[in-house]
């Protein structure tokens, strides 16, 4: 028996109509505006930064967990915001900002065919397999941890505030067992790239951040060691480690030349595949629990 599919134009969605939900939706809080909008930890007074954090007790709470958790491998337990921003630096204090902020605009249960704790797995899994890649590209560790965080935004966006139509996205996947990006093509006509690139101009991401979004599953026309590229290839990796723990995940197409032109050889990824493994659980858990 064949599993029947839902009939393509009939959930199609113009981008139009993509963009003017973006522009429905509220600004982000000031505190996240005020760690995504420069692009140096020094251009950011440190100080208001901690205080902005310290009026919110969940935030704080979170941050203080992230400072001391073994991604950072600190040797004295922080204690205050003070702390953890001089010693992880705004950009890291970012990566729990903007998760927190953004699980808000996004949450679980507003598309029920899809399970957004994978997703948001699947991201933070992303974000720490990019930064550990950059480590070894010698290129900024935070801005690909950022990049990989947010590069699925579109996803998100889409199951949100067009949930019937995702829906049916949801189910042309399930029958054809086709990828992700084919099946909002073909029954939407958007799909996440697209959509998360209109969503990061909106909310005024770093121009390095959006191109990654735009581009993280086609980063041929981005330079070498873009953040692109870094995030394609992590995508890549963690499909294949199967992190999200996503029912019948399949492994995107993975460039060649992002993949050659990082220039990193065999053993190197496969040190990258186990740091990636090692640290995920514990990012996972302190960014996804409201402790």
């Amino acid at each position: 028996m064949t599993t029947s599919a839902p009939e393509p134009n009939v959930h199609r969605v113009h981008f139009d109509q993509v963009l003017r939900q973006i522009r429905d939706l509220p600004a982000l809080p000031a505190i996240v505006q005020d760690v995504l909008k420069n692009s140096h930890s020094d251009e950011v007074d440190i100080h208001i930064i901690a205080r902005k954090v310290s009026l919110d007790q969940a935030l704080t709470a979170k941050t203080l967990r992230f400072a001391n958790s073994p991604f950072y491998g600190l040797q004295a337990r922080v204690t205050t915001i003070q702390q953890a921003i001089t010693l992880i630096g705004v950009d890291s204090v970012r990566h729990v900002v903007t998760a927190t902020a953004l699980t808000g605009y996004f949450p679980p249960g507003s598309c029920p065919a899809l399970d957004f704790s994978v997703l948001w797995r699947h991201a933070i899994a992303t974000a720490v397999c990019a930064r550990v890649l950059a480590v070894h590209l010698h290129v900024n560790q935070d801005y690909a941890f950022t990049a990989g965080l947010l590069h699925d935004i579109g996803r998100l966006l889409l199951a949100t505030y067009f949930r019937r139509e995702y829906e049916a996205v949801v189910a042309y996947r399930d029958a054809h067992d086709c990828q992700w990006l084919d099946a909002e093509r073909t029954v939407m006509g958007v799909d996440h790239a697209v959509a998360g690139e209109a969503l990061a101009e909106y909310w005024h991401f770093s121009d390095s951040i959006r191109y990654a979004i735009a581009g993280h599953h086609n980063p041929e026309f981005q330079k070498v060691h873009s953040l692109a590229s870094i995030v394609h290839v992590a995508n890549a990796i963690v499909h294949a480690l199967d992190l999200s723990g996503e029912d019948n995940d399949l492994v995107p197409p993975v460039s060649p030349n992002a993949w050659e032109g990082l220039g990193l050889s065999e053993d190197v990824y496969q040190h990258v595949f186990h740091e990636t493994e090692l640290m995920f659980e514990e990012v996972s858990r302190v960014l996804l629990t409201n402790e």
